[in-house]
């Protein structure tokens, strides 16, 4: 597949399918191109000699196209690709419907295309796509009802009506794009394509999208992260809801739906989520038309104290800063405004403003070093002229290097100016939380700049014995392993405590008698899940009643499930757990991310607590930090309440060497260490222990 600088700034155009019968897609497509392209538009069908008063050909080999927009019969789609691979057509958008979303049949007939595509090095749009945009060109290679007004947004969509909506309300609102694409299907390009294409053009300030779902997450985190570190990119994603998540076994596969994954990956890959529609344009015009602010604290200037309470809770809400005025700037606000103006954050102009008062009150805080950005509220009184005030805001705009947004609250008069504004790049609402929000997605954008990314962690392994280990499922009915598998983490160097998996009370006693102190013993089968739900737990038991013991689990397990298949009873080294904290460390895999890693909160309370983190793996040392900093429970790792701090750097250590077992085999579909118990620092010593481990394995998927 080679570059798509042709897919978008085409010399020759041609309508596979052109007609001229009125409502057939065909004749939409080629009357869209005739109306505004740069180019030539050629329609291809051997039963018209013209279309829309152009000439017609017979064949697209005839057309010498660099673009073909494909609109036949699903029937025939195949024939008209081959036929474009042959002509050496290298880009085609396929708008014809009929392939994967309609059943088995279509989606071999999908796979077939697909196929084709790969033969002939096709940059393939669809099938399935309302079509394709570009402005400069004057592109319109969609049957929507009408272009796009330049400017410098690429959009992509996984839905064709949500593009002519866009588009619709767009036009109406002034909003200018690039390049506009609707998806399809993706059967061969798909959103990191994109990404990666608008990340190299100039032209494309921001990058914005409508998805329902990735192709290959792990591709898109490294394509979107390259890309980011220059242009933005924000997308609303559908499908958040738990309906999309997949039953799983495990804890990690209990609380990692399919959202978890996207919020996970997304983040990762420096993509600015938006959850609405709103959210994504007031996000992609403020991005694209606004400096960066150096700092989270904002400015408030308005002449309205209750939608200036407003706004001071949004800051709050949106995770920013009121900022703190320096003296001077309240000394030259004191002197500047009457008596009753609030020269504090937010700035209250009070309501018999003029407009010179704005200015001067909206000057003197930019001008203020502890300001990274600022917002204009106005409300309509009689001696403001909105007019006027939108000048003054643009032209103490043009002196600042922060961030400004502007609030007119109020009806027709706020029209002009508002549009005024937003000619000028300074985005414009009537919603005082609209406006910070925009400011917060500065921020956010800043931060994601700013980021670092490092390699992810990697470790001496031994990866043979851990396939040993995994292979053992494939003699066994069930392919889930518990304790018995303890010899995988120690392969991978996760620290786990000493101890065997016996069959008899008498090697019981003779494992116990090696360790000192008592001994924990649990029942093991692959059939019993929860082990402490059944009593199949015992802690801190006596050499003297190991025996017992033993007899005392196996019974518990055969009278709660009489078929359960028993491999015997582990025989540990106890684990203190109240001198350390009990944590998760588990993985689920996810169908488009990978292994998704999650820490959080362990023991017998996980899934109540719910106080867990999620990262797409491998991870690097600094992202296992940080997933030790964001659960609600991290001051319990560093020492809340007179606690001892535990070795966090072990519990980062062993999140890398997870990280890098799941990366290095895709056979394990899940996988709980819970608890991992971080325990204090101490030198020389074992400062975390894997006390139990729980995995899911596809056979099919092991190493032969």
């Amino acid at each position: 597949m080679g570059t798509l600088t042709e897919l978008f700034d085409p010399d020759r155009v041609a309508v596979v399918g052109a007609t001229a019968r009125d409502g057939a897609v065909g004749r939409a497509v080629t009357s869209n191109l005739l109306d505004d392209f740069d180019g030539v538009t050629v329609p291809v069908n051997p039963n018209y000699d013209a279309v829309l008063d152009t000439p017609c050909v017979d064949d697209v080999a005839e057309a010498d196209a660099d673009l073909a927009v494909v609109v036949v019969p699903p029937s025939i789609v195949l024939d008209a690709i081959e036929a474009c691979g042959e002509a050496r057509v290298r880009n085609v958008v396929v708008i014809t419907a009929g392939f994967g979303e309609t059943g088995e049949a279509g989606a071999t007939r999908e796979r077939r295309l697909a196929d084709i595509a790969e033969e002939y090095d096709l940059n393939l749009v669809g099938p399935n796509s309302l079509g394709i945009m570009s402005t400069p060109s004057g592109m319109n290679a969609t049957f929507g009802p009408e272009n796009a007004l330049a400017g410098g947004l690429s959009f992509m969509s996984q839905s064709g009506a949500f593009v002519t909506a866009v588009l619709d309300w767009a036009n109406d609102n002034g909003v200018g794009f690039k390049d506009v694409v609707s998806l399809g299907n993706k059967a061969v390009l798909d959103e990191t394509d994109f990404v990666d294409h608008w990340g190299d053009d100039t032209e494309t300030d921001v990058i914005i999208g409508y998805l329902e779902g990735i192709e290959d997450g792990r591709e898109f985190i490294e394509t979107a992260r390259e890309t980011a570190s220059d242009t933005p990119i924000v997308v609303v994603k559908s499908g958040r809801t738990s309906a999309g998540a997949q039953a799983a076994s495990s804890h990690t596969g209990t609380l990692a739906g399919s959202e978890t994954a996207y919020e996970a990956g997304l983040d990762q890959a420096g993509v600015i989520r938006a959850e609405s529609v709103d959210e994504l344009f007031d996000a992609a015009g403020i991005l694209g038309s606004q400096p960066l602010p150096d700092t989270d604290a904002v400015a408030i200037v308005t002449n309205a104290g209750g939608p200036g309470v407003m706004a001071t809770d949004a800051v709050g809400d949106a995770g920013l800063d009121l900022a703190s005025f320096a003296s001077e700037t309240t000394a030259a606000l004191r002197e500047s405004m009457p008596d009753e103006a609030n020269v504090h954050n937010p700035v209250d102009v009070i309501g018999d403003a003029d407009v010179d008062r704005f200015r001067e009150a909206l000057q003197t805080v930019l001008a203020d070093e502890n300001v990274g950005a600022a917002l204009v509220l106005a409300a309509p009184t009689a001696t403001i002229d909105f007019d006027d005030l939108g000048d003054a805001i643009r032209g103490t705009v043009a002196e600042t290097d922060a961030p400004v947004a502007a609030c007119l609250m109020g009806g027709d008069r706020t029209r002009e100016p508002k549009r005024m504004l937003q000619n000028a790049g300074i985005p414009c609402y009537f919603d005082p939380g609209r406006g910070i929000e925009s400011l917060a997605t500065l921020a956010e954008y800043r931060d994601i700049r700013a980021r670092e990314y490092a390699e992810p962690m990697s470790f001496d392994v031994d990866r043979e014995r851990a396939s040993e280990v995994l292979s053992s499922v494939t003699d066994r009915s069930d392919n889930r392993l518990g304790v018995e598998a303890m010899a995988l983490l120690d392969a991978y160097g996760i620290p786990t405590p000493t101890g065997e998996i016996v069959d008899s009370p008498g090697r019981a006693r003779e494992v116990a008698a090696d360790i000192d102190g008592g001994v924990v013993m649990k029942i093991v089968s692959p059939d019993i899940l929860h082990k402490s739900d059944i009593g199949g737990v015992a802690v801190d038991v006596a050499d003297a009643d190991v025996a017992d013991t033993y007899e005392d689990l196996v019974t518990r397990a055969r009278n709660y499930q009489p078929d359960a298949t028993l491999l015997g009873v582990q025989v540990q080294e106890m684990v203190d757990l109240d001198a350390g904290v009990e944590t998760i460390v588990g993985m689920n895999r996810d169908p488009q991310f990978g292994p998704l890693l999650m820490f959080g909160l362990g023991g017998i309370f996980v899934e109540v607590m719910e106080d867990t983190t999620f990262r797409v793996a491998p991870v690097s040392a600094p992202e296992a930090r940080e997933m030790t900093e964001e659960i609600r429970s991290a001051p319990l790792l560093r020492g809340a309440r007179g606690r001892d701090s535990v070795d966090v750097d072990a519990v980062i250590e062993t999140i890398g060497r997870l990280s890098q077992l799941v990366t290095d085999f895709p056979a394990i579909l899940e996988l709980d260490v819970n608890p991992l118990v971080a325990l204090p620092d101490a030198d020389g010593g074992t400062n975390a222990a894997a006390v139990d481990v729980r995995l899911t394995v596809d056979p099919e998927k092991l190493d032969p």
